[in-house]
């Protein structure tokens, strides 16, 4: 594979360009001989800013671009956020490698508070997603919840410039682009819990690439990928997206799988909530048999309900 040059597709934000360059520092340390170049791919999501995910289409908008990249040969591997992947996956492209995980949890930004519990009553919240929006008023009915778009340094600005009492936001991406002395507190996943995926990379190739399959398996990481599968089927089994406020999170602990997941109404009201435990030997089965449970609780009039009024809206 000397001389060879691999094209990564990425989005162009600080955090896309800073994950796509971690994998690509990865490839090299394995192999030095190869080249590898970026090339930044702009997504429908990051043309839209001023409008909720849930409105325009959800989390296909920061992928589909970059996929028919993929699908066309223009790049031979992707790199996402995983959970910014739907459930499914478009004919000829799988997951190619899921890499170790970084903190899987939400943080709370805000002023003069250091846990949601200290916020002043009818604080201004501001977050980019149905999920952590319904849990907090789940948790805090008073909060005034406000949709919160752009990149992490964005929304940290618009805490100041928008007049918000807190920000909350993945973890894993403050972290990355080196926010962490802005964290007011880590939200405890028993009141929010984290998104599908959240914390951890999806890199993307084509099926029938065996060169990149390899170069792939080599940061692939089997724990993270087991507790990630886990999380997706459950994702899928429901099919939900954006439009719907759905949450899991799967943790290995001596060769047992444990799964909590979620679905809920987008103001609170209702919310259903399970863990199960199974063997890490079959994610995919556990992550089905607990939505399953959740279906049998209402969940799937849930999700069907909001997606019409999505689709009516």
């Amino acid at each position: 594979m000397t001389g060879q040059t691999v094209r990564i597709g990425t989005r162009g934000s600080k955090l896309a360009l800073w994950q796509a360059n971690w994998v690509k520092d990865r490839i090299a340390e394995h192999h030095p001989e190869i080249n590898v170049e970026l090339e930044v791919i702009k997504t429908s999501g990051d043309k839209i800013t001023d409008v909720p995910l849930a409105r325009v289409g959800g989390k296909g908008l920061f992928v589909k671009e970059i996929e028919e990249a993929l699908l066309a040969g223009r790049v031979h591997l992707a790199v996402h956020s995983m959970k910014d992947m739907p459930g499914e996956m478009p004919e000829g492209l799988h997951i190619g490698a899921i890499p170790v995980r970084e903190t899987p949890y939400d943080v709370l930004i805000a002023k003069g508070a250091t846990t949601l519990a200290e916020l002043p009553r009818g604080a201004a919240v501001g977050t980019s997603s149905l999920r952590r929006a319904c849990q907090v008023l789940h948790f805090r009915p008073d909060f005034d919840v406000r949709p919160l778009r752009g990149n992490i340094d964005t929304r940290i600005k618009k805490l100041t410039t928008e007049g918000l009492d807190a920000v909350i936001l993945a973890a894993a991406g403050v972290k990355r682009l080196g926010y962490d002395h802005e964290i007011s507190a880590h939200l405890d996943p028993e009141v929010v819990l984290p998104a599908v995926g959240q914390g951890a990379l999806c890199i993307q190739a084509r099926k029938n690439d065996r060169e990149t399959a390899a170069l792939l398996a080599e940061i692939h990481h089997p724990e993270t990928a087991c507790t990630v599968l886990a999380e997706r089927a459950f994702l899928k089994r429901l099919e939900g997206g954006c439009q719907v406020p759905i949450a899991a999170f799967a943790v290995l602990s001596d060769g047992n799988l444990e799964l909590d997941g979620m679905v809920a109404e987008t103001d609170g009201s209702v919310m259903l909530r399970e863990q199960m435990t199974g063997s890490a030997q079959s994610p995919e089965s556990l992550g089905r048999a607990l939505a399953e449970r959740l279906i049998a609780r209402g969940a799937g009039d849930i999700v069907q309900r909001l997606i019409e009024e999505f689709q009516q809206s």
